[in-house]
């Protein structure tokens, strides 16, 4: 039996939507799974389970990039195929069943609910996942060792609108570990593991330059993406951008604060119940229709989100997180 899944192109919304390729997994377990995705995404699959092989989508001129998914599907006969891209790919290859995703029902619809009614799912979307091997586990307890809890930030994202300033992430990381007067130290004395991707150095630079050196796990853009999984799987709990890293996060199982700004959390929330999504002052539709907003060269749009507002957030969450580990 064979399954074609097609998946997103970027890391976020392969992590939203990795809870239909668990599903996949579950119903139809003796299946082998061929995932094409986006070429920075593709590495997140290397650990599910009966994976085939993963096909990295690498955009070309004129859709020149289905032309090269196409010759190296068209000659299987697929039991399966899901295209959560709508191209022409199921409809030009040999399948018994196909499922193309569609729109979202309304515009507050979350992309996981979206995602899951491509196979009638909607009404239980399966959770995002993250699947690890044992080598990026086993790098992940040489990266972060046993010693107490490890407090997860991530201060970067895919475009500078959406990125709280450094120095706000420095004070809530001293108001969440530093005991005394006046703090939140929920984590008290916890050492800080700060994740980015490639080429964010600079963008984490304000962080990684203001939290202790004996404190501080430096993560930005050195490890895989398994790797990073397998480290926040050993993170207590993390603070961070709406990113890709913020999705990983939530699917690794550990209590989640994504910040918001000029993006939707009602789509792009963290998912599940241990998260929380905190947002600006400032509306959403009034950030993004202010004269001359441009994605690509605006500064960022958080300015009106307060380190109070994301150090409520964030103690309450580890209180909710308290009392369901405690029963």
């Amino acid at each position: 039996m064979e399954i074609l899944f097609i998946g997103p192109t970027r890391i976020g919304d392969a992590v939203l939507s990795s809870g239909l390729v668990q599903h996949l997994n579950a119903t139809h377990p003796h299946a082998a799974i061929t995932v094409a995705c986006g070429a920075l995404a593709a590495p997140l699959y290397a650990g599910v389970p009966n994976l085939e092989r993963v096909i990295p989508i690498v955009k070309k001129p004129l859709a020149g990039h289905w032309l090269n998914v196409w010759r190296q599907v068209v000659g299987i006969r697929w039991t399966l195929v899901v295209d959560l891209r709508r191209s022409v790919v199921p409809w030009t290859i040999w399948a018994s069943r196909r499922f193309i995703s569609g729109p979202a029902a309304d515009a507050r619809e979350h992309r996981v609910v979206s995602l899951a009614r491509t196979l009638g799912l909607a009404e239980h979307p399966p959770a995002p996942c993250l699947w690890t091997l044992d080598l990026h586990r086993q790098r992940a307890e040489h990266l972060i060792p046993e010693g107490g809890p490890i407090l997860a930030i991530a201060p970067t994202a895919n475009w500078r609108g959406k990125i709280w300033r450094g120095e706000r992430f420095v004070e809530l990381i001293e108001r969440l570990t530093n005991s005394g007067p006046g703090t939140e130290a929920i984590l008290p004395n916890a050492r800080v593991a700060i994740f980015g991707g490639p080429g964010e150095a600079s963008a984490a630079a304000a962080v990684l330059d203001g939290v202790p050196e004996d404190q501080c796990i430096n993560l930005v853009g050195t490890e895989g993406l398994l790797t990073v999984a397998a480290c926040l799987k050993r993170c207590a709990l993390f603070v961070g951008n709406d990113s890709g890293l913020m999705h990983m996060a939530a699917a690794a199982n550990i209590p989640t604060v994504g910040l918001f700004g000029p993006s939707r959390p009602e789509n792009y929330r963290p998912w599940g119940n241990l998260s929380r999504a905190v947002r600006t002052e400032v509306a959403y539709e009034e950030l993004v229709g202010s004269p001359g907003y441009d994605h690509r060269t605006t500064d960022t749009m958080m300015d009106s989100l307060s380190v109070d507002s994301v150090a409520q957030a964030a103690v309450a969450l580890w209180r909710q997180y308290e009392q369901i580990a405690a029963q």
